[in-house]
């Protein structure tokens, strides 16, 4: 999944894509881990920081756990105009299926403050989604 920020100054391009971690899983638990990469991208003219993040986690259950924090895997990637920021991090759900969602808060050189939304994306064990 990808979303892009909409202003043409300050674009963020987000993708994301998550996979089950079964080694880390335990379904008797119940509990089903998932790893996801992110791929950050600065496709705006002004350089942006990366300052915090809020992520929604949400299993097949209605469960909702809230994440906020400073940067992501200990960075606070500062990304000039065409520079892009990679990491992998993790999440832990009671359902073989659920869902994240959220959004970056950025801080672009000019002083700016925006938020880039971090497009929904699934969690599923294998064989678990039609």
């Amino acid at each position: 999944m990808t979303e892009t920020s909409r202003d043409a100054d300050y674009r963020i391009a987000i993708t994301v894509e998550p996979r089950y971690l079964a080694e880390q899983s335990d379904p008797d638990a119940p509990l089903y881990a998932f790893a996801y990469s992110v791929r950050i991208a600065n496709e705006g003219r002004v350089a942006a920081q990366l300052i915090s993040r809020h992520w929604l986690i949400e299993d097949d259950n209605g469960k909702i756990i809230e994440v906020k924090g400073l940067g992501v895997v200990g960075y606070q990637p500062l990304l000039q105009p065409g520079e892009h920021f990679d990491y992998t991090s993790g999440s832990q759900i009671a359902t073989p299926v659920g869902m994240m969602r959220g959004t970056y808060f950025f801080v672009a050189e000019d002083g700016h403050r925006f938020e880039a939304e971090i497009p929904a994306f699934t969690l599923a064990a294998p064989r678990t989604l039609h």
